[in-house]
């Protein structure tokens, strides 16, 4: 019989059992789906790590490429991360102790996983505060939108905060990092080249740059980036082949961020690592992502097209954006890997608790039943908030004297998922004990792998996105 509340060895907490009951999944179907379609599944999984290949899937140009997301948490001569890298990467912290500055220049997976790193890790008042920072540098994000706006708003505060150094006799010290594969996208190339040609001409600005792209691209012609770093010699990281950008949080391109803040990698990969033995090692029923996707796939054939993922702590709320690129590129799929049309995938949307309770829950609550709510949430905040009344003589506000904030928080969650169950509506809810680089590093991996398993499930290629392509290709012919 399965558990549908699943607890691994370092205390995450996975917890699908509001996706079984009334109008909902029934045990006995789920038992048989696990050892029918759940069995296939997780032998392609194998396979997939085994290899490095997953099934029919090709690159751009038709040939068969590699999926190596698998071995991403593994240190070793030949993974994406190596006893080399992460030293390089390590000794690249230490370099950015030396810069005021860093500004990260990456849309999609370069932006959206460095960004959950950011803000789990940095956080609010990163740039505010040197206390926080502890020698580490400021840390910005552009290049993932052509928003001029936007960009001229980080212009300004760069020109601000060189002519204070200048008044301290000093120059601004910046790194840009532009984060770009192919060396060539559009929104991360523009902003490069924006910044890079405005605060170079700045008398109070030392720029330097680190580039992350293909090393590997031959020729170098077609390279841009890879030519500029020749050119200069700007230290630089590599992109690995085999490695989709929405799964590229756990290599340079996403580590790098980490290094920056100065967190702790190994921790990170580590989480990874012993989520990926845990899964591969476990019973089929006892796998949380083989289950969660085997759940979603199911629900999904009853009508629930819809995914709202809804961590109750605003630090994670980035952590939702990137889930929704995770979600939405890999399974958003026309056709189904014999070319058949399925226009497979469920709608991913962010929510984050206790916000959207004022603005979502309504129509997660009494709209259509075509969604599964997704909540997340930490156990163990690290800070706490107790009201006290500043207002003795208004009564009104004795009631909030002594609360907890933290524990107001898990009660809104808590009521939040028994009105959902007890209205026979989709949800589930993942528990991490605390909030740090190995349990991140856990959850993250989860659900890479999960999607991988829904990919197997739906017969979809998870690893490509021919939809992207289409619009990439109209949008360079009007430019």
């Amino acid at each position: 019989m399965v558990d549908y509340r699943i607890v691994v060895p370092s205390g995450i907490v996975f917890d699908f059992n509001n996706m079984m009951g009334a109008g909902r999944l029934q045990p006995q179907e789920v038992e048989q789906a696990l050892q029918q379609q759940g069995a296939v599944a997780e032998k392609a999984v194998c396979e997939l790590r085994r290899s490095g290949f997953a099934k029919k899937h090709l690159s751009k140009d038709g040939t068969p490429e590699h999926v190596y997301f698998p071995r991403m948490p593994y240190i070793a001569d030949g993974n994406p991360n190596t006893e080399q890298s992460i030293i390089k990467l390590m000794r690249y912290s230490k370099h950015l102790r030396s810069k005021d500055v860093v500004i990260f220049l990456g849309v999609g997976g370069s932006y959206l996983g460095n960004k959950v790193l950011f803000d789990a890790f940095g956080g609010y008042h990163w740039n505010t505060s040197a206390t926080l920072r502890q020698g580490q540098p400021c840390i910005y994000f552009s290049g993932n939108n052509l928003d001029p706006v936007d960009c001229n708003s980080l212009l300004f505060k760069m020109r601000r905060m060189a002519g204070v150094s200048a008044q301290e006799g000093k120059k601004l010290k910046i790194m840009l990092v532009p984060i770009s594969k192919s060396g060539t996208t559009l929104e991360t190339i523009s902003a490069f080249t924006y910044f890079y040609a405005n605060l170079s001409q700045n008398a109070d600005i030392d720029l330097d740059c680190t580039v992350v792209t293909d090393l590997q691209a031959a020729p170098i012609e077609s390279a841009p980036l890879l030519q500029l770093a020749e050119k200069f010699g700007w230290e630089r990281f590599d992109i690995k082949e085999g490695i989709g950008g929405r799964f590229s949080i756990m290599t340079d391109p996403g580590l790098v961020t980490m290094a920056a803040l100065g967190g702790d990698i190994e921790e990170f990969l580590r989480g990874a690592r012993d989520m990926d033995i845990y899964c591969r090692q476990a019973e089929l029923a006892e796998n949380p992502a083989l289950l969660n996707a085997l759940l979603k796939f199911m629900a999904y054939g009853r009508g629930r097209d819809i995914e709202v993922f809804m961590p109750y702590s605003m630090r994670l709320k980035s952590l939702s954006e990137w889930y929704v690129q995770l979600l939405a590129e890999s399974l958003g799929k026309r056709c189904n890997r014999e070319g058949e049309v399925v226009y497979y995938g469920r709608t991913p949307i962010v929510a984050v608790g206790t916000t959207d309770m004022h603005a979502q829950t309504q129509q997660h609550q009494d709209g259509r039943l075509n969604k599964v709510v997704q909540f997340l949430e930490v156990a163990n905040p690290e800070e706490e908030a107790i009201l006290h009344n500043p207002f003795a003589d208004v009564p009104f506000f004795d009631k909030y004297e002594g609360m907890d904030m933290a524990k107001a928080l898990k009660a809104a969650l808590n009521a939040n998922e028994a009105a959902l169950t007890g209205d026979n509506r989709y949800n589930a809810r993942f528990t991490l004990p605390k909030l740090n680089e190995y349990y991140l590093g856990q959850l993250m991996y989860f659900l890479m792998l999960t999607i991988a398993y829904e990919g197997e499930l739906a017969d979809v290629d998870a690893f490509d996105q021919p939809g992207v392509e289409v619009y990439k290709k109209l949008m360079k012919a009007q430019l």
